[in-house]
């Protein structure tokens, strides 16, 4: 890992007491400049060029310096040790990431997945520096998906960088909060982490009844025989699956950070805090974890509903040309019972003059009986085999 730049400390002034190790209450600051005064509505800050949503720079737990740009702010880091720097990127481009892993010794690995994004979420230390991976998430209920935001967060013992690929997290509520609450912004970066994390953490609650919501009215659906509740399901669980995959690795990486509350001195109070966001992930975990199941269960019923209605429509068809079977049987023995005396008819009816039994005086008799005998034959033949 390359040496970081040394930055000249001002005659009179100390170094910078890092708050990453602090074990106790906050030391006293020494003297410091009077702080710039913050904008306010009448006054608002400028948007700033670039990738940069916006950098500020705090002296325990106050806003003293807005800089306009990285530059500005790595040359005012550099002249007053003393302060803490929060820099917020959205989208950034190659050069300027670069330029703050030259500035504040980021590791080439955390760099580089910063610069593709596309990341699960995760937590790495190297060395001083802490880099987290998040997972944002917010609730599309007209098209019922969960739109994610990348966030990659670079906690140093003096700076804390943000870089937001997507829409989610809203930072700048996060940044007003720390803001107002100057007492625990001034635990310093690892403060803010807690805060983004926290602000992450609490957009899933949306998603959490958004989704509760759908599924509650596919489950009418699928009582209900609607036929598009299949694909409603499926992409559903679709999406249950990719937020899972935002919310379970958040158990563990919570888990780690508590886990170095000791090794590395973490305020009291910020204990408590990640704790309770750690329950939080936790219950929201168990939740989605419980969706998936859900759908999975409702997707195997409505199956289940599908082959039954399916197979009464079949039963249905069955009926029903077992029944037409039944007259076609009715039709073809009487249409066979009739075509017997029409034989016998047709044949007498050629009026050959050398034909047999024409000019015979029984011959009338004979032939009605004949034909009445052909048709009393044929209608005991089809009534034993239930045609009639």
């Amino acid at each position: 890992m390359p040496e970081r730049r040394a930055r000249p400390v001002p005659p009179g002034k100390p170094g910078r007491k890092s708050v990453w190790r602090r074990t106790g209450g906050p030391a006293a600051p020494p003297p410091v400049d009077p702080p710039a005064p913050e904008p306010t509505a009448a006054d608002p800050v400028p948007p700033e060029p670039g990738s940069v949503v916006q950098a500020a720079l705090y002296r325990d737990g106050v806003r003293v310096a807005t800089p306009g740009s990285l530059a500005d702010t790595f040359r005012e880091l550099r002249e007053q040790p003393d302060r803490t720097a929060w820099i917020g990127l959205a989208r950034p481009t190659e050069d300027e990431i670069l330029s703050l892993a030259a500035e504040f010794d980021l590791h080439p690995l955390a760099v580089e997945d910063a610069m593709e994004a596309h990341q699960r979420p995760k937590l790495e230390r190297y060395g001083e520096t802490l880099f987290v991976v998040l997972r944002a998430a917010r609730y599309l209920d007209a098209s019922e998906e969960v739109d994610f935001g990348e966030l990659h967060v670079f906690v140093g013992p003096d700076f804390l960088i943000t870089v937001r690929h997507g829409a989610a997290p809203d930072l700048s509520a996060v940044r007003h909060r720390m803001e107002g609450t100057p007492e625990l912004l001034r635990l310093g970066p690892e403060a803010v982490l807690y805060a983004i994390l926290d602000s992450v953490v609490d957009g899933y609650a949306p998603v959490v009844a958004g989704v509760q919501n759908d599924i509650d009215e596919i489950e009418t659906e699928v009582f209900r025989g609607e036929p598009e509740v299949s694909r409603r399901i499926y992409e559903l669980s679709r999406e249950m699956v990719e937020f899972q995959r935002a919310t379970r690795p958040l158990v563990g990486m919570l888990h780690a950070l508590m886990a170095g509350f000791a090794k590395y001195g973490t305020d009291e109070e910020l204990q408590r805090y990640l704790r309770d966001v750690a329950d939080h992930v936790t219950h929201t975990s168990e939740r989605v974890d419980g969706f998936r199941q859900a759908l999975a269960d409702i997707l195997t019923v409505n199956a289940t509903l599908v082959t039954q209605q399916q197979n009464a429509e079949m039963r249905a068809l069955a009926e029903a040309g077992f029944e037409q079977n039944e007259e076609i049987k009715k039709i073809s023995s009487w249409a066979a019972i009739l075509f017997a005396p029409t034989l016998v008819g047709t044949i007498y009816g050629m009026n050959f003059d050398h034909m047999p039994e024409l000019h015979w005086v029984l011959g009338y008799p004979f032939a009605v009986l004949l034909m009445a005998g052909v048709c009393t034959s044929l209608y005991v033949i089809f009534k034993r085999r239930d045609w009639l």
